[in-house]
């Protein structure tokens, strides 16, 4: 059988471990939670510059293109 010391420091041991872990779950809900601010910020940018292209989707024209034929 364990005696009252081994139980004591299990039970010890196990509120240590449950600590860790909820300190390591709000960790990562923050991290979540700025991850989903992130892409929220980056899904308006998207839409902001899906505004700027003209109607009708002119495809897009590398520089490369725009050089006249002597080079």
């Amino acid at each position: 059988m364990h005696d009252s010391t081994d139980i004591d420091q299990r039970l010890t041991d196990l509120e240590i471990k449950a600590a860790y872990t909820d300190d390591l779950l709000d960790q990562l809900n923050q991290t979540v939670f700025r991850q989903q601010q992130q892409i929220e910020r980056l899904a308006r940018e998207l839409e902001a510059l899906r505004r700027q292209i003209p109607e009708g989707g002119a495809p897009f024209q590398s520089l490369r293109d725009q050089l006249p034929p002597h080079y």
